[in-house]
């Protein structure tokens, strides 16, 4: 069963014979060539599905089973998409911290996942393992993202997550004068999707001609979307949100970064302590903090 567009496909094939190999079958069902079917099994947009397990395919010359099903998503669109490469900040070999730019996915998706961050990590690391996710940042937002290359050890820092034992604060560009000069941190606590959160957030610096505050946010839950929720709330969004605010002509990128983790390491214990550069965070036009 197929469903097409002009760029958009969709197919089904159940294996009753084991004459071709899987980018041949694809290809001989669909308009596309061999090569756009490999193309489109390197960037994830093939899967393979055997028994109860379900997986991206990859490999054309994977050996194939009688009662295999394949799936095939194309997309040119999401094919031909690109972005920028992130920045390995620290390889610690079970793990490791990226910073991710603006418009890498953390998660992929059926048409394909070479726009995500862990699959560029298991593609560029050396040597090349494994690369698992362990928590998110929003596509438009930027910033370190800890990576996980082997399972005992993402679950141990995923761990670390849930029971929110690992520090972590954010930089962002918000409109207005946050907090009207004030340095102290604010305390927001809007409810995110009808659930409790809580932000603290404190004003590092402000840009009276642009009318720009760059403020600190360290948050005590996790909410989707929550700390992009919360400045909106208080009358200061983020500037670039065209979701929670109003994104003005010119204005690209989310200035949403993640700057900070601090964790004990699984692994020794020891703690880790992981600062974004300066020059990958957000930017007002005056350099000096208050």
């Amino acid at each position: 069963m197929s469903q097409a567009t002009k760029q958009q496909l969709e197919l089904h094939i159940t294996i009753t014979s084991l004459d071709s190999d899987a980018a041949s079958l694809l290809a001989s069902e669909t308009t596309l060539s061999k090569q756009q079917i490999k193309q489109a099994m390197n960037k994830g947009a093939v899967w393979l599905t055997r028994g109860k397990q379900t997986q991206r395919l990859r490999r054309a010359k994977r050996a194939l089973k009688l009662g295999d099903e394949l799936h095939l998503y194309y997309n040119q669109e999401v094919l031909n998409h690109k972005v920028d490469a992130p920045e390995l900040i620290f390889d610690g070999g079970q793990y490791s911290i990226w910073y991710k730019p603006y418009a890498m996915l953390c998660q992929g998706s059926k048409w394909g996942d070479h726009t995500t961050i862990n699959r560029y990590a298991e593609t560029h690391l050396t040597p090349e393992r494994p690369a698992f996710i362990i928590h998110r940042l929003d596509r438009a937002a930027t910033g370190l993202v800890l990576i996980g290359h082997s399972k005992k050890t993402t679950a141990a820092l995923a761990k670390l997550f849930e029971l929110r034992q690992l520090d972590k604060y954010y930089q962002v560009i918000v409109e207005g004068q946050f907090n009207s000069g004030v340095s102290e941190s604010v305390t927001i606590e809007t409810d995110v999707d009808g659930k409790a959160a809580r932000s603290h957030a404190s004003l590092l610096a402000f840009d009276e001609e642009k009318n720009h505050s760059l403020v600190q946010v360290i948050i005590e839950s996790g909410r989707k979307h929550q700390i992009r929720i919360h400045m909106a709330s208080v009358g200061h969004p983020v500037v670039g949100d065209r979701l929670h605010g109003v994104a003005k002509e010119g204005e690209v990128n989310l200035q949403l970064t993640s700057c900070y983790l601090k964790f004990a390491c699984p692994i020794t214990g020891e703690t880790k302590e992981f600062e974004l550069p300066q020059r990958l965070r957000p930017k007002l036009q005056i350099t000096e903090f208050i």
